[in-house]
């Protein structure tokens, strides 16, 4: 999908200095085979939103493991609240509700407060600090002994430079996925 947009950008000259994408293999790949000398910057958004993958996950599983019907029906209308910006929960009775699943259910707690700091990498204001904030993250997530997280942290190892990344250019998939979304 991308050869054309070498080859203009080969015809033209462009010098490319900053690239930013998702944590595709096909983006890292095409990237890496046509601008290898670009700072490649993961969009944080797309991290943020796998690990949102791996917290639902985790719903799923804990909500098919659990024999308790009352339990289950917590843990079935949790989602959205999981999944959301827990700074924007201010309805006392989500508030409540999301606080009883996180009790109840130990994984899906572990899951959502590493979900919660994981946003922290991208409001350091140095590099150094973000690159403490991330390996912390990545510790807790493999202490959890969750495989769900366990995977999450590799793959953020993997990706630590690009992650960090952010940090020499500010730069953003976001209004071009607004407008894909369009």
């Amino acid at each position: 999908a991308l050869e054309q947009f070498w080859k203009r950008v080969r015809r033209y000259n462009v010098s490319i200095k900053y690239i930013a994408t998702d944590l595709s293999a096909a983006f890292i790949g095409s990237v890496m085979e046509n601008c290898p000398e670009a700072v490649h910057v993961f969009e944080h958004f797309h991290v943020v939103k796998l690990m949102n993958d791996k917290l639902d996950d985790i719903r799923r599983i804990q909500y098919n493991m659990e024999k308790d019907i009352n339990k289950r029906n917590v843990l079935k209308g949790s989602r959205y609240l999981l999944l959301g910006n827990g700074a924007d929960i201010f309805d006392d009775k989500h508030k409540t509700r999301l606080d009883n699943a996180l009790a109840m259910n130990e994984p899906l707690s572990k899951a959502y407060y590493l979900k919660e700091q994981l946003k922290e990498i991208w409001t350091q204001v140095y590099k150094e600090d973000a690159e403490r904030v991330l390996d912390d993250w990545v510790e807790q997530a493999k202490l959890s002994k969750i495989p769900q997280l366990e995977k999450m942290a590799m793959t953020l190892l993997a990706h630590k430079r690009g992650i960090l990344a952010w940090y020499d250019c500010h730069i953003s998939t976001g209004r071009l996925e607004g407008i894909n979304n369009k």
